[in-house]
């Protein structure tokens, strides 16, 4: 249980702001099986995500053990996204050059996942580790031959790590700085691995574009930050680490690249960060006024969610969905959406397929399923991969299937 008015994760200050309150809803990467169902087993947890108004970082409440979430039943594989692994590639592919790495290097993964990275710079001859606590994951990057520890990463992890000899030139960790309850700790271990003029590079949506585009449902429990630049360099100072450079990204709806180094490294700042600090200045997010306003966002996305099935249905039509991803949960478990009005959804990943979204209860079926049922509309529910799941979906298309997004808002695209 949580207290009425927790303290801020990082600074300790009291969180006395809301800035959204999404209700009750499930684990979103917690799929049940009609078992589950049937014995009540489908739990959901009060979802409210604050902000301090002294160090401005934007935070869920922990109302799970971290542990809890990211068990061995976690069931998202990296590589099932086509798109994901080719910018994993072009990642791995830019570094090696622009920071010379080879055989005497190493490169250092946390939240590895299924080697879908990693693997990019073990066929260039670049030693590798991946560190990953969710342990299907991690065997699937094992059986690539990835060297890969399962383990949660934090400061005694990279204590450790150094210990051993494993001292990283480059380290990645893509979306998973958001998914820490203990962000000090976590950052504090790339400082302990990081060699004197070492790169770690961090990927996370970025809470400018959360705000502008009305990214609702990337808020979930295992998200416990919702992160800035402004408050990430306020982290990684306390952490001794400085940050100098920045990359946009279009990923998961607009993404920062973040380049950090030790306080004493030899990289010097680009101008991407002084111009990223000035943008997000111009959008107010760095004061409190910059985080009003969203929950009203969020009741007008679900409500032209819900008339845009209500016209489908008088019309006739009938509804699917493609991608059970974990916004889809959120998106469904805060619009009310079930499998009365979305009998079914598709999706890639075999852990998935006969097990349904938790709390809506819509059924998860392999893509030639979708198929066969002909649906009039697909929603895509992972809209940031629109473009990809289209032409997948192509015959569908040319069948007669509308394809819809509902973030910012609905629309047939």
């Amino acid at each position: 249980m949580t207290k009425a008015s927790p303290d801020c994760r990082f600074c300790g200050e009291a969180l006395d702001t809301i800035f959204a309150d999404l209700g009750t809803t499930p684990l979103s990467n917690a799929y049940v099986t009609a078992e589950d169902i049937a014995e009540n087993r489908d739990t959901a947890y009060p979802l409210v995500v604050r902000v301090c108004s002294h160090c401005l970082l934007v935070q869920a409440d922990e109302v799970v053990a971290h542990s809890d979430i990211f068990d061995r039943n976690y069931t998202y594989f990296s590589s099932y996204s086509d798109s994901w692994v080719a910018h994993a590639k072009r990642y791995a592919e830019d570094m090696e050059q622009r920071f010379a790495l080879g055989p005497e290097s190493l490169v250092v993964e946390v939240a590895s996942n299924d080697g879908y990275l990693l693997q990019h710079f073990k066929a260039a001859g670049i030693p590798v580790l991946g560190v990953e606590p969710t342990a299907g994951t991690a065997e699937a990057a094992i059986a690539k031959g990835i060297d890969t520890r399962i383990d949660y990463f934090n400061e005694a992890t990279g204590k450790q790590l150094a210990a051993e000899g494993r001292v990283a030139d480059l380290t990645a960790a893509n979306n998973v700085l958001a998914h820490v309850p203990d962000i000090l700790d976590f950052v504090r271990g790339f400082t302990e691995i990081l060699a004197p003029d070492g790169v770690a590079t961090f990927e996370f949506p970025h809470i400018l574009n959360l705000i502008r585009l009305n990214q609702f449902d990337t808020i979930y429990h295992e998200h416990y930050s919702y992160l800035s630049l402004f408050t990430v360099e306020r982290v990684f100072a306390k952490a001794g680490l400085r940050v100098f450079d920045i990359e946009k990204l279009p990923t998961h709806g607009g993404s920062l690249r973040i380049f950090a180094c030790l306080e004493t490294a030899k990289h010097q700042p680009t101008a991407a960060v002084a111009d990223m600090r000035a943008e997000e200045k111009a959008a107010q997010l760095d004061r409190l006024e910059g985080y009003t306003g969203f929950q009203e966002q969020i009741r007008k996305a679900c409500v032209d969610f819900r008339t845009f099935l209500a016209r489908a249905r008088a019309e006739g039509k009938t509804v699917a969905a493609y991608g059970a991803a974990a916004k889809g949960n959120t998106f469904f478990n805060v619009c009310g959406i079930t499998a009365d009005d979305i009998p079914l959804i598709a999706d890639r990943s075999h852990a998935k397929q006969g097990k349904f979204l938790p709390g809506s209860h819509i059924p998860i079926v392999a893509p030639e399923d979708l198929v066969a049922a002909k649906p009039d509309y697909v929603m895509i529910v992972a809209w940031n991969l629109a473009e990809e799941i289209r032409s997948q979906l192509a015959d569908l298309e040319r069948g007669g299937t509308k394809f819809v997004v509902a973030i910012p808002e609905t629309r047939v695209l």
